[in-house]
């Protein structure tokens, strides 16, 4: 297969396209576990004080719980 073909294929068409975005979906999925990972290792000792955000973190549950 050439360069001429395998660029065809990659840029000119529905499955290349797809190849590409899927290809670009794994390589972000794992940086992000990588880069993760390393960030637990360097603040595997942190403690949850009130003041900590979290992404996922419910704040209704909170106001429920004050209630």
């Amino acid at each position: 297969m050439d360069f001429e073909a395998l660029y065809h294929f990659l840029f000119e068409s529905f499955a290349g396209i797809g190849v590409l975005i899927g290809a670009g979906l794994v390589i972000s999925v794992i940086a992000c576990v990588i880069m993760e990972r390393r960030t637990r290792k360097v603040y595997k000792n942190h403690e949850k004080t009130a003041d900590d955000w979290s992404l996922f973190d419910d704040d209704d549950e909170e106001e429920e719980e004050q209630k």
